[in-house]
């Protein structure tokens, strides 16, 4: 008798093709009913609208179910007014974020995310990556925001905390179920505490509206001071770059070779305001000092041994501000990486999130402010100080007492 090739013996009998057309079926159906039951017997609008979508659409990366409930804080991230210029820096805007994520985390939900980040032009001035020791430029990136998805991986924080975009397709479809299921579909819920929002009365809804505060977010996280009650480091959106930000930073990382890295945060955070006695303030009173070079120089000099490759991430765009420092290191800036960076960055929320990556990636790291107890840092000033107090200058000057 004669054997059958290797096609013969595979090649699926109609039988079987017709098991596994059923079996999707089933599937179909369990998912639909759990979906209901979860839900409280909600009616067929809503079974065939997410039905339409959810099994006959083509799939993305990541798979939503059918009995999926979402979370929504509003459209824009820490802004205040009506147009961009009002909008919070980079980091605020993350603190922000990982506030709201960490509520989709409590509530069991999936966030829906602004489509877009507002970038103030005074974080967005070009000088930062066209950098050399000459001559600096005011010139702006054009835009003022840019797609969250340009700067986060989706998919990659999805991993976490389930994510869709509020443009995308998914969240249009929810939205138009959630209107024809009325109260059941959403609730508007400004004020609300998240623990609150566990009770049976929001837990089956289909959309639960937080509304947040337009001026900031994490306002709504009352005990974000308390790190024991924190559920996202502060690391995780770092880590969580788009995948052609990461790749660029591995190739920097790769052609720096054994490095060391600082991050020098000046600019904004240098700005003073005078009392009613006409006397200079400012919230950092010894930051413009330690973030100098001949500082900066003292502070490292124990922990980075001299020849060392430094890599410098830094908001001050003051031509050869750096170049003391190259007495005893060789300097790397994001600007001598250009044949990498031209073709990817388009501001400078980009370039910062990659710049991060690659600090993170040194032998020694020492960043400006203090975030974790380990941290090597350029000043002793708190991260966050409410008091406008006299600044010093000189390793000599003593803090002069407040008028």
């Amino acid at each position: 008798m004669a054997t059958m090739s290797k096609a013969q013996r595979t090649k699926p009998t109609p039988g079987s093709q017709r098991l596994v057309l059923l079996c999707i079926v089933v599937f179909a159906f369990l998912l639909l009913f759990s979906s209901v039951i979860s839900t409280g017997k909600l009616g067929l609008p809503y079974q065939q609208t997410l039905i339409d979508y959810f099994v006959w659409s083509p799939r993305g990366k990541r798979h939503h179910s059918l009995s999926e409930k979402y979370l929504y804080w509003g459209n824009r991230i820490d802004c205040p007014g009506k147009n961009c210029e009002t909008c919070a820096g980079l980091g605020h805007q993350e603190s922000s974020l990982r506030c709201a994520l960490e509520e989709a985390m409590f509530l069991n939900r999936t966030f829906v995310m602004p489509s877009g980040m507002c970038i103030n032009p005074i974080h967005n001035k070009k000088g930062i990556l066209n950098r050399s020791d000459n001559k600096t430029t005011e010139e702006g990136w054009v835009g003022s925001s840019c797609a969250m998805d340009s700067l986060y991986d989706i998919d990659l924080i999805s991993e976490k905390i389930p994510v869709i975009l509020d443009d995308s397709k998914t969240w249009h479809v929810v939205l138009s179920t959630s209107m024809k299921l009325g109260e059941r579909g959403i609730a508007h819920v400004s004020g609300v505490s998240r623990h609150r929002l566990t009770e049976s009365h929001y837990s089956n809804l289909l959309i639960i509206n937080r509304t947040a505060s337009p001026l900031a977010w994490f306002v709504e996280c009352k005990d974000r001071s308390n790190r024991s009650a924190v559920m996202l480091p502060y690391s995780f959106l770092p880590n969580m770059a788009a995948a052609k930000l990461r790749n660029a930073a591995e190739k920097i990382k790769a052609q720096l070779g054994d490095y060391d890295a600082i991050h020098v945060r000046r600019g904004d955070k240098l700005k003073t305001r005078k009392d009613r006695f006409g006397v200079e303030r400012i919230q950092f009173p010894h930051l413009d000092r330690d973030t100098r070079p001949e500082f900066i120089l003292r502070r490292i000099e124990k922990r980075i041994p001299r020849g060392r490759t430094l890599f410098i991430g830094s908001n001050e765009r003051k031509p050869g501000f750096f170049s003391p420092l190259a007495v005893r290191y060789k300097l790397a800036y994001s600007s001598n990486f250009s044949e990498i960076l031209d073709p990817i960055i388009g501001n400078n929320y980009q370039l910062f999130m990659m710049e991060r990556l690659v600090m993170m990636g040194a032998k020694t790291y020492f960043k400006t402010f203090k975030e974790y107890e380990t941290d090597l840092t350029l000043t002793d000033d708190p991260k966050k100080n409410k008091n406008w107090e006299i600044p010093v200058y000189t390793m000599d000057e003593r803090k002069k007492e407040a008028s």
